[in-house]
């Protein structure tokens, strides 16, 4: 049984090695695979054997993985050595042969001599690495699905990054959180506040917390000093009189223009004064009708111009604009001659200017040397304060029967707002209780006839 399968695969065998490669002639032509037919010359080129060629071509190749470069174009000096001393350790670095060793392990140990082929030619220099932004960080962990550990060691799913309260990555304040010690004693560094460039008026005012009195004001003045204090307090009062007067005369006037006013109306309606009748829609007619004039004929809508029209009316415009234009040139040329008198002219102006302001500074510096009395603040006036002085009749001789004059508190607290201490403001006297006192009778007084 076994020598007929033995028998049987012989001739199997050399039946398959005749199809598959012919003897090569002994011409040198390259051998030609078995076939039953060759005819033409695409079938020809289609079987040629290249197998010689292609082991040839492969022994080059392992050449050029294992050296780098093909043997024959190396010179003797690069192939061959003359060792005349030995060396034991070469047999050391030797690679060991192992029958042991996996196919596929050898594959891997060989490298090739040969440099990567590159897609695109690089620099000699080393390239900086980009910075990543965070939106193509994100982009690019949704793309991988890779898991990334959020604050208190949780995953984050990263189909849902942002949806939820945890971070990818830890804030600037949880990265810088215990740095700033709250019990340390130096201080966080203050903003330094920029003055302002206007000079505080308190600065210019040169008045005395407590001024001395005038001379005047003493229980035994001078007749001058006295005379003088009684005609500034006049003055004073006159003035204080006129402003009230002119303030009841313009009132008045006001009255009388509104009670002349309605009087007017009442009479053009045909009522009493102060009475407003409101007149009938056919009355308001029946005047209409009676007044006898001719209505107003209805305006005329412009009809639409001709192309003659436009034209002229655009002729028109273009000789106003080139006139405007020439006379604008021809002043621009007057101008242009007039420059250094109109420069000279403008200096004086500036110069003028500026004394004037030099002039109107000083007097201000001067007058805030004086306090703030009687000046405008925002929306009140800085009082100037009441004058104490007394009458010649009412003058003591001794300081037994001298009475006191004025209060003293009133007088700091005035000095106080003329010095820019203390804010203007109106006076605000304390309103009257509008609660009215009832009286009521108790029940025992409404039998006072009766006889207990």
């Amino acid at each position: 049984m076994a020598a007929s399968k033995s028998a049987a695969a012989a001739p199997a065998s050399a039946s398959s090695e005749s199809t598959k490669k012919a003897a090569a002639p002994s011409n040198g032509a390259p051998a030609q695979r078995a076939q039953s037919s060759r005819k033409g010359k695409r079938a020809w080129r289609k079987n040629v054997d290249i197998e010689q060629v292609e082991v040839g071509l492969e022994g080059l190749r392992a050449e050029e993985r294992t050296t780098g470069t093909y043997l024959q174009k190396k010179k003797d000096e690069e192939l061959f050595q003359v060792d005349v001393q030995g060396d034991d350790q070469i047999r050391k670095t030797l690679p060991k042969f192992s029958e042991r060793v996996l196919t596929s392990t050898k594959i891997l140990s060989e490298r090739s001599a040969v440099p990567a082929v590159f897609s695109r030619p690089t620099s000699s220099k080393p390239e900086k690495r980009k910075a990543v932004s965070h939106e193509d960080k994100s982009r690019l962990l949704r793309m991988g699905k890779k898991l990334r550990k959020g604050p208190f060691n949780a995953y984050i799913d990263p189909n849902q990054v942002g949806e939820g309260s945890a971070m990818l990555e830890l804030s600037e304040a949880a990265k810088k959180a215990g740095e700033y010690d709250v019990w340390a004693e130096e201080a966080p560094e203050k903003v330094p506040v920029k003055a302002p460039q206007t000079d505080n008026p308190r600065s210019h005012i040169a008045l005395p917390a407590v001024p001395s009195p005038h001379e005047g004001q003493s229980y035994n003045p001078p007749l001058t000093a006295h005379q003088q204090l009684l005609r500034a307090a006049h003055e004073k009062e006159e003035q204080k009189l006129k402003s009230m007067e002119e303030l009841e005369a313009l009132k008045a006037k006001l009255d009388q223009a509104r009670a002349v006013a309605n009087a007017e109306a009442a009479a053009a309606q045909g009522s009493a004064p102060g009475m407003k009748v409101d007149e009938p829609a056919e009355a308001q007619e029946d005047a209409e009708a009676a007044d006898g004039s001719e209505p107003l004929p209805p305006k005329k809508m412009p009809g639409r111009k001709t192309k003659q029209q436009r034209k002229k009316a655009e002729r028109l415009r273009a000789e106003k604009r080139a006139l405007a234009e020439k006379a604008a040139r021809r002043r621009m040329l007057a101008t242009v001659d007039s420059a250094k008198a109109l420069r000279r002219a403008i200096a004086r102006n500036l110069a003028t200017r500026e004394r004037l302001r030099a002039q109107r500074q000083a007097a201000l510096q001067e007058k805030l040397k004086q306090g703030l009395a009687g000046q405008r603040i925002g929306k009140h006036v800085v009082p100037e304060g009441a004058i104490d002085v007394q009458l010649g009749e009412e003058l003591s001789e001794s300081l037994r029967g001298l009475k006191p004059e004025g209060n003293l508190f009133r007088d700091r607290f005035i000095n106080m707002q003329h010095r820019a201490l203390i804010e203007p403001h109106a006076p605000n006297p304390a309103k009257k209780p509008r609660r009215k006192t009832k009286e009521y009778e108790k029940h025992s007084y409404k039998r006072f006839d009766r006889d207990y």
